[in-house]
């Protein structure tokens, strides 16, 4: 299926949360919804219980369709707020019949505020997020103290998430905001590795290999 096949539901002047096609649809920063969400455990979310992983920023979803894909023991959640790569990412959803993957079409810190449980996922992952270089555009980061203490809550004790940027600046912010938390520690000795062998690639990471950008890598762990 191409990802022109997947159409917006939402009207022109209109837009409330529902499911459809296998997608959440999330209005931009909601706070509060009376729309009811079936569970994750429910057979039309996922067809097995699995652990969850969730993936934010997504992209086009060539990271998280092959790791779907290569670990079927796991759920997968894709978190994108734009919807053209919504469509690709569900359009590799239905090619390859990935029935352990879910998508959410919407922006992240809300729908973990609203949906994800305490103590519930397996593993985060931050793949390449828009650095938002601008003082004045700071504010959209998805790194803020506020979204690293939503994973706190939901990652399982033990588990890990793993940021991976090409913006140096955005590298060294990252780790002195991890410095304020002290119920997560650094997987690798340093803060960050340039390679992670069996991470997996992706479109973004692919052109800012070319381009001859380093890329980091930073896993941190949830205390148990």
């Amino acid at each position: 299926m191409r990802p022109s096949d997947l159409k917006s539901p939402f009207s022109k002047n209109k837009k409330q949360t529902m499911i459809q096609s296998n997608v959440l649809y999330l209005p931009n920063f909601c706070s509060a919804t009376d729309f009811h969400f079936p569970g994750w455990e429910d057979p039309s979310t996922f067809k097995e219980e699995a652990p969850i992983k969730i993936e934010y920023c997504s992209g086009n979803g060539d990271w998280i369709a092959e790791r779907a894909l290569k670990d079927s023991t796991s759920n997968w959640i894709a978190v994108e707020m734009l919807f053209d790569r919504v469509r690709k990412i569900w359009s590799k959803k239905q090619n390859f019949t990935l029935n352990n993957l879910f998508i959410v079409s919407g922006e992240g810190l809300s729908f973990t505020r609203l949906y994800i449980e305490d103590s519930s996922v397996a593993g985060v992952f931050i793949n390449f997020p828009d650095p938002w270089p601008k003082r004045r555009h700071a504010k959209y980061r998805i790194i803020q103290a506020d979204f690293i203490r939503e994973l706190e809550r939901i990652l399982i004790p033990g588990s890990t998430f793993t940021f991976v940027t090409d913006d140096i600046d955005y590298s060294h912010e990252f780790i002195q905001l991890m410095n304020r938390f002290t119920e997560f520690e650094s997987i690798d000795p340093a803060p960050f590795v340039t390679e992670k062998v069996g991470y997996g690639g992706s479109y973004f990471e692919t052109i800012w290999r070319d381009q001859g950008k380093e890329i980091r890598y930073h896993e941190f762990r949830k205390k148990i």
